[in-house]
């Protein structure tokens, strides 16, 4: 009797088996993602891995060109100007030529200064603010572009008396003149940067030079890159309003010594207004 009760009770409990939970799904896949925006997260999938520092990606035609300001200045003098307010103004008046080189350094003082481009008696198509945090470790590097016209560009020195800087200013040479266009099909597909958006990449220790090249399809640019090191710890900074992003793309040089390099761009623009964005190391 009680091993016929035994086995009734084993066979009882083998009757109750513990049922998984039955997961449906749901999702609908319209597209794969656009080039350069990585894949989709699924929904209650993983979470996107986080961007990993970007290595040294090798030089682009042109950057191997000087950015000391004696090279650029030379056959004339390098221009110092004072804090204040002060301005200083270069005229171009080649329309064969298009792209001008610019850059500020300074003896270990903070940068502020505002560039603008005058084509004709009053029109300013494109401005450009930047700021560096030491001059002469991360010395302001820019190509501008007169859309081979007649122009004039002006340099104003916006920090206080204390803090002048030195400029230089003249067309860029050959392969420079052309980095803006080859830093396109070495980059690839770009990254597409909405009105209002924030895109930021890690670089590694080694990467000693971060080239930025940002436009747009014709539509106007309105956006900040910043060089970090640390939490919000801006060392360099660069923001740019122009009504023709592709006319007038920016294209800035950062160096970058040390480790934790962040470059971070925002789009201050609205959504009509998208930007993109060819980030590349050396």
């Amino acid at each position: 009797m009680k091993l016929t009760l035994a086995l009734l009770l084993a066979a009882t409990a083998e009757a109750f088996v513990v049922q998984q939970k039955s997961v449906s799904s749901t999702r609908l896949f319209s597209a794969p993602p656009p080039p350069g925006q990585g894949s989709i997260p699924l929904a209650g999938g993983p979470p996107p891995m986080a961007a990993s520092p970007m290595k040294p990606s090798g030089a682009v035609p042109g950057e191997d060109a000087a950015w000391d300001l004696p090279s650029i200045s030379e056959p004339n003098p390098i221009l110092r100007i004072e804090g204040g307010g002060t301005r200083k103004t270069y005229g171009f008046r080649n329309v064969q030529k298009e792209v001008v080189q610019l850059a500020l350094s300074s003896e270990g003082r903070p940068i502020q200064a505002d560039m603008e481009l005058w084509i004709g008696p009053d029109w300013t198509p494109f401005k450009l603010k930047a700021y560096s945090e030491d001059g002469l470790i991360r010395p302001i590097q820019t190509l501008i572009g007169t859309r081979n016209k007649q122009a004039t560009i002006e340099i104003r020195n916006s920090g206080a008396y204390e803090f002048p800087f030195n400029a230089a200013c003249r067309y860029a040479d050959p392969p420079l003149a052309e980095a803006r266009t080859n830093l396109v099909p070495s980059m690839g597909n770009p990254r597409l940067i909405q009105g209002g958006a924030v895109y930021s990449v890690p670089f590694e220790p080694t990467a000693e030079r971060v080239r930025v090249l940002l436009r747009t399809d014709g539509r106007q640019l309105n956006a900040r890159i910043e060089l970090l090191a640390g939490p919000n710890n801006i060392k360099q900074l660069y923001e740019v309003f122009t009504n023709n992003g592709q006319l007038n793309s920016l294209y800035v040089v950062f160096d970058t010594p040390g480790a934790g390099n962040v470059v971070r761009i925002v789009n201050q623009g609205t959504v009509e207004f998208p930007a993109y964005a060819y980030i590349s190391s050396v």
